[in-house]
Formats: C-alpha cells, sequence, structure tokens
C-alpha cells in the first residue's frame, strides 16, 4: 500500500509501496557526521542503538507530528496518510513491515512465520500469546475482516485507499482456534508479503462485530466507518491511547497485554500536532518536543544543525513528489493541454530552489513505478518532454491542438476559455508552497491562470477531489505491483484524479499476477510509459526523510518508508544517565 504524505503525503494505499543526516552541529546531505546517526548510513536498522539495561525505565518522548488526525481507519482513502499511519502503529499489528534498509520484514511479534506454500495459497502462523488489549487472541477473524473490506465485492461502499491483491483472495479461513490462517488465491500475486501488512494494518474483528454482521456489506460498512470515527480504544500493540486532544495530541501509555518480546520502557509517548513545520525545530531546541520527522525544508535544516546535542539523518528512500491533475475537470480531461502544462515545467528548476538547497544528490525522477535503488527503474519521461521547461514546445502543443490566445488567455477548441486552475498545498510546507508557485508562473507562460490555496486535510482534500492540480508525495512499500494496483487502476479509490485507461489497467493487473519478476518489471515499465503520455502526473523528485532527536534518545531513527519513525516504538527509550 501507498500512503500519501500531508506534508509530503503520507498518503497511503493497500498492498504497495516511498527519506537527512547530521549531529547537532551540522552534517551532509544524504549522510552523517556523528551523533546519534553517525552510523545511520551504512547500518539504518542498528543506528542509535541502545540496549534495554542502557535506557532508563520510564519517561515520556513527544513527537512532533504535521498533521491532525481525521480519519483512524488508515485503510480507508480519506485515513490513508501519513501520520495516522505512524501515528497508529505502536496501536495495531500486521504480517510484514518496511524496516529502514526499506525491504519486507516479518513482524516476529504477531507471527510465527508467513509463507507462500504454493503459488496461489499463503499460509500465516500467529502467535499463541498475540492478543487485543481486551485480552481477546488475534486471530483469523482479523484477518477476514480485513480481506473483506478490501476485495471490492464483500463491501462495495468501503472506500479503500487500495484493493491489490486483495480482489484475488478467495477465501481466508483459520484452523487451531484461528492461529492459522490460510489465504487462497485465485492466481499468483507477486506482492504477495504485501498482503495484510502495516500499510493495511488488522483491526479487531470482534469489536467490528459488535457495529454489524460482518458477513454483509452493510454490516462490513459499518464496521468500517467505525474505525474511522472512532479514537482506539483497542490495541495489539505495545502502546494504547490515553487520551487524545483534536489538533492538539495523541497520549500513548504502555499496553499491559503486550505480548512482543521487547516490553516498552516509557512511561508516554506524546504525539503532538504542530501543523506548522517552521515551528518544529523551536519546539525541539525547548525541549518541548524531543523527537521530529518533518519535510525536509531549508529552513528546519539548518535551524537543526544550530541546536545543541540533536542529530538528524537524511535518507532517500521509497517517497517521491509529483504533480496530479483532476481529470474531473473537463479542460484538464483533454490530454493536449495536460501535455503542454507538464511540458512547461521545469523539474530541474523546481529541485534547485527547493529541496536541491540542502540535497545536492536530488534529481529529477522519471518513473512513476519506480524509484532510483530499485530494480525496473528506468527513464520513461524525458522522451516525452515532460518537465523540461520547454515553454515553446508547449505553445506549440496547444496551437497544434487548436488552443487559441496561447500565451495570453487561452481558449479550447470549442471557444471555451480554459478558467482559473486552483492548485492545492498542504499548509505549513514551504517547498511544497514554491513547488506551487513555479507551477502558476509557468503555466502563466501559456495563457492559464492558477490559484494556489492550502489545505489542512490532505486525504479529505484528495477523497473529495476538492482541487484541479496538487501536489504531494506517495510513500511506498517495497512491494511496486501491488502499489501500482492501487495508484493507477481505475477502480482504485487512491486513484484521486480519475485517471482511466484500459491498457494501463490490464498491464499492471498482468504484472501483479505474474510469476516472472523480470517480466512483471517490464510490464509496469509499458504502463507507465503510457501514462507517462497521458500527461496524468509528473513525477518530480525522490524525497528525502528527515528524523532529528535528542541525542538523549534511543532506537528511535530514521524509516525512509511508509512505516516511517514509530516503526519500532516498543524499543524508544531515554538513555541512563540523561
Amino acid at each position: 500500500m501507498k500512503r500519501t504524505r500531508a506534508a509530503a503525503a503520507a498518503a497511503v494505499a493497500t498492498a504497495a509501496a516511498l527519506v537527512l543526516a547530521a549531529c547537532g552541529g551540522g552534517g551532509g546531505a544524504g549522510g552523517s557526521s556523528g551523533g546519534v546517526y553517525g552510523d545511520c548510513a551504512t547500518d539504518p536498522n542498528t543506528c542509535n542503538s541502545a540496549a534495554p539495561d542502557q535506557l532508563q525505565q520510564g519517561g515520556t518522548v513527544t513527537l512532533a507530528s504535521e498533521k491532525n488526525i481525521d480519519n483512524w481507519n488508515v485503510i480507508s482513502s480519506e485515513g490513508n496518510t501519513d501520520w495516522t499511519g505512524m501515528a497508529t502503529k505502536p496501536l495495531l499489528t500486521y504480517a510484514f513491515y518496511t524496516s529502514p534498509d526499506l525491504k519486507p520484514t516479518l513482524n516476529t511479534d504477531l507471527l510465527d512465520s508467513a509463507d507462500l506454500t504454493n503459488p496461489t495459497t499463503v499460509t500465516y502462523k500467529i502467535k499463541q500469546d498475540a492478543v487485543w488489549s481486551d485480552g481477546t487472541p488475534v486471530t483469523a477473524d482479523d484477518f477476514a475482516m480485513s480481506w473483506k473490506w478490501q476485495n471490492t465485492r464483500d463491501c462495495p461502499e468501503c472506500e479503500t485507499a487500495g484493493n491489490g491483491g486483495y480482489d484475488l483472495i478467495q477465501s481466508v479461513t483459520g484452523s487451531d482456534n484461528g492461529k492459522t490462517v490460510t489465504v487462497a488465491l485465485s492466481q499468483p500475486y507477486t506482492d504477495w508479503q504485501s498482503l495484510f501488512n502495516s500499510a493495511a494494518p488488522l483491526f479487531p474483528a470482534h469489536i467490528g462485530a459488535q457495529q454489524g454482521d460482518l458477513n454483509s456489506p452493510a454490516g462490513l460498512k459499518a464496521a468500517f466507518d467505525y474505525f474511522g470515527s472512532t479514537v482506539p480504544n483497542y490495541s495489539a500493540g505495545p502502546f494504547l491511547v490515553e487520551n487524545w486532544q483534536d489538533n492538539v495530541a495523541l497520549t500513548l501509555v504502555p499496553n499491559p497485554k503486550w505480548y512482543g518480546a521487547t516490553k516498552p520502557k516509557l512511561d508516554r509517548i506524546v504525539i503532538r500536532v504542530i501543523t506548522d513545520a517552521t515551528q518544529e525545530p523551536l519546539a525541539l531546541q525547548n525541549n518541548e518536543v524531543q523527537a521530529l520527522f518533518p519535510q525536509p525544508q531549508v529552513d528546519i535544516v539548518n535551524q537543526l544543525q544550530n541546536i545543541p546535542n540533536v542529530s538528524q539523518y537524511q535518507a532517500a528512500g521509497l517517497s517521491w513528489e509529483h504533480f496530479d491533475f483532476n481529470l474531473v475537470n473537463p479542460f484538464l480531461a483533454d490530454k493536449a493541454l495536460r501535455q503542454a502544462l507538464y511540458t512547461s515545467v521545469n523539474v530541474q528548476d523546481i529541485i534547485g530552489k527547493t529541496v536541491g538547497q540542502f540535497n545536492s544528490d536530488i534529481k529529477p525522477l522519471t518513473n512513476k513505478m519506480f524509484v532510483p535503488g530499485q530494480d525496473g527503474y528506468q527513464d520513461n519521461l524525458t522522451a516525452t518532454g515532460q518537465g523540461a521547461g520547454n515553454v515553446d514546445a508547449a505553445k506549440k502543443i496547444l496551437t497544434d491542438a487548436g488552443y487559441t490566445g496561447v500565451g495570453t488567455a487561452l481558449v479550447a477548441p470549442n471557444g471555451q476559455a480554459v478558467p482559473t486552475l486552483r492548485m492545492r498545498y498542504t499548509v505549513g510546507n514551504a517547498v511544497r508552497q514554491t513547488e506551487s508557485e513555479l507551477f502558476a508562473a509557468s503555466a502563466k507562460q501559456l495563457g492559464v491562470n492558477v490559484e494556489i490555496q492550502t489545505t489542512d486535510s490532505l486525504g479529505t482534500t484528495l477523497s473529495t477531489g476538492d482541487y484541479d492540480v496538487i501536489v504531494f508525495g506517495w510513500i511506498m512499500s517495497p512491494a511496486p505491483f501491488g502499489g501500482a494496483q492501487q495508484l493507477w487502476l481505475s477502480t482504485s479509490a487512491s486513484n484521486y484524479g480519475k485517471y482511466v485507461n484500459p491498457t494501463v489497467d490490464q498491464l499492471i493487473n498482468e504484472a501483479a499476477s505474474s510469476t516472472d519478476i523480470n517480466a512483471a518489471r517490464a510490464q509496469l515499465n509499458d504502463a507507465d510509459k503510457i501514462m507517462a503520455e497521458d500527461a496524468y502526473v509528473l513525477p518530480l523528485y525522490q524525497k528525502p526523510t528527515l528524523a532529528a532527536v535528542q541525542n538523549t534518545l534511543g532506537n528511535v531513527r530514521n524509516n525512509a518508508s511508509l512505516d516511517g519513525i514509530t516503526y519500532n516504538t516498543s524499543e524508544w527509550g531515554i538513555r541512563s544517565g540523561s
């Protein structure tokens, strides 16, 4: 599943797939120069480690969040945002997660094993002592409810972030008192490890059943909506909710029923909402928070370098920034206008005036299916001319398509004036503000006016289609095939701009069920080439993520995937003697 990043998105999807370093006093972009993050570039899974006997028993760690939580169900298209995922990760459980080295990793707290026992059967062995916080065992019923929400058949009104792979599941059955889960697929699924992963975690079916019959569409929808609107009163993770103050803070305390191998050292984790990211370094300096995971911006990186006893780490991962059109807009439904607008955009200039100021390694991204470093990445965009900043070529596209008023006040071939386009970005994000302003400037050269507006709820803005153009980021899991299904299939709720191309649908679905990984990658690239020509999404760059902590904290590290900084909260602690 992919997740939108409010600061960079989130977001979020079902079975899918997307990242700074220094000690207090400075550090190179994409690297590290000491502090507790000194070895993160070479040992991302173990840097800033502290054994349990090196940590105090007790204490509170406060983490700044750039987003409020508007929907608690991360499987939903509205709740599929980065910070909702990070806030609920200490509460929920899942089969696989993404470790900081960006590899799919078995959740050994929940499972003894997860195996592809044949090309169309996956078997999960749940630990006997895995329970929800009310003592109810975690069983196959929890897997089954998640499947029914996401397969598009049992709950057609459940607006999930994606359904990649779940629509191929024919049955989810339990044995051994529900502790063995057998998942039968109608055909092979390349990204089987993305099923029931941390992007689409398990929710308690026994609580869902209190909302209605989980064998009926109405009952499933009632449970789906309940988990979205209700502050979690359940947990199968190391922490549970003590208190939630809307737009203020989420307070977590240890779950006394936690069955995992590592018991929390902290008394509390507070996730404090600070939607203006520029205020986060000040909060860290004043000890109002002890950890940050903000969208990296020039001022933030520079401020952090000047705070004593603070380390920061920046790394490239599975997250990428992009412009999207809303094709429901009848003018943007015309491919020629989309191609012209994207051809006039200069992506290298955008990078140079934003993230390139603090990370010289960032280059234009030319693929929507893979990021650099993943097998399958290739340049499918440059040949289209999009992102090159070629205004003359853009004007020719429009003129050849029958537009008039090119460069002054654009008029469509049907004689209608092209209206002002509304472009949205996440409030408080200076990088996205600049990106939006640069897009508007390039569009102006074609005779198109762009009005820039902020949003304080990225998930709602996307799911309701309340935009013409938008800039945000996807945070992916290591599973590109299910991720492609989530983002680009015409039937997916995460296809917010309503892009439809049957050939793309066919290629993506065939790739997702292939038993030949190289052929599957080639099919995704074929689909990407078609999408590039269709000019629905313009990829900008592979995003850096930024983690910054006071040096008193142990085991808090950057995870440049959709799992984010809270992937291992049971290990967090304050170093002894601090």
